[in-house]
């Protein structure tokens, strides 16, 4: 039987991992980044000499996302816990879903305990991937190579790469507590208060989460008021409202029939900058469906921009 908190980490994971695609996704640079907080450009070189990685993000200090010239693409992630139980709780869920696509074994010398290993050779989609705990930490580093397989002649200057940035983890953006975009009051008739963890997971972004894995988060990234306005153009798997009391660009989502259906989304642009406010509940809630609670949240947020 899976645990109570196993299954709150699973659900927690799988918002996360919608929440930082869907916050990171529009902000991809169109020249190349400065810097990696985990690993430098020379830690990179020597640990992977084969191939010359290009960074491209850096992911509001949360991860960095590489290029090489073949097409190649390594993602850096590190995931920030309250502590190190539910650390070792989220560690274990990445190495189970890890261990669906590919087989695993033990990598030494890398935080507390690491794992690692490469797809099969039919596999649709070839990656190498390297899964890592330390402390209150999680790393993983992933490698899907381009028109070639993923095999230990990748995975082993991978696992270097690791080893050298499990020891800057902690020069992550993320932290708990609190955040500049939402407060434990914005929880209020959302999540239980009593059980209420505040996370920021990067610059512009934050999660607020409960025991039972309800989640609200804010993701604030640059765009230009015609993206906008092509996105509330754009149709999509969910009902779509107008809010004009937060300007012409404003707009809310919910009723989706894909993902989370009773999810509910307001989107706000100001100053060159668009917010996402989403309440995501894990089951049906009173307020699913319509955006009018949701605007009280909202309307602090649009007021920060």
């Amino acid at each position: 039987m899976v645990s109570r908190p196993m299954r709150t980490i699973d659900r927690l994971l799988s918002c996360l991992v919608l929440f930082l695609a869907i916050a990171a996704a529009p902000v991809l640079p169109v020249r190349a980044a400065e810097t990696c907080p985990f690993i430098s450009a020379q830690e990179l070189a020597r640990a992977m000499p084969a191939l010359k990685w290009s960074l491209i993000s850096n992911q509001d200090g949360r991860g960095c996302i590489y290029q090489a010239g073949r097409g190649d693409t390594m993602m850096l992630s590190v995931f920030r816990n309250p502590d190190k139980d539910r650390a070792r709780e989220l560690y274990a869920t990445f190495v189970k879903t890890l261990g669906e696509r590919m087989p695993l074994s033990a990598v030494a010398g890398i935080g507390d305990e690491g794992q690692g290993g490469t797809s099969a050779a039919g596999a649709e989609r070839q990656e190498a991937s390297v899964v890592a705990l330390s402390g209150d930490y999680i790393l993983q580093i992933t490698v899907y190579p381009t028109g070639r397989r993923a095999d230990d002649a990748l995975l082993g200057p991978l696992t270097e790469a690791a080893r050298v940035a499990i020891g800057s983890v902690s020069k992550s953006s993320e932290r708990f507590g609190n955040c500049e975009w939402l407060t434990a009051a914005d929880a209020d008739g959302f999540l239980d208060k009593s059980t209420l963890t505040v996370q920021r997971t990067g610059a512009g972004s934050c999660m607020m989460f409960d025991r039972e894995a309800n989640t609200m988060t804010v993701a604030v990234i640059a765009m230009s008021r015609d993206t906008v306005i092509d996105m509330m153009k754009r149709a999509g798997p969910c009902k779509h409202v107008a809010i004009p009391e937060f300007g012409g660009e404003a707009f809310g989502e919910h009723s989706c029939t894909k993902g989370n259906g009773n999810a509910v989304t307001i989107y706000v642009w100001k100053n060159g900058r668009q917010a996402s406010i989403l309440f995501a509940p894990v089951k049906p809630y009173p307020e699913s469906g319509s955006v009018e609670r949701l605007k009280a949240v909202a309307a602090r947020v649009y007021g920060k921009l």
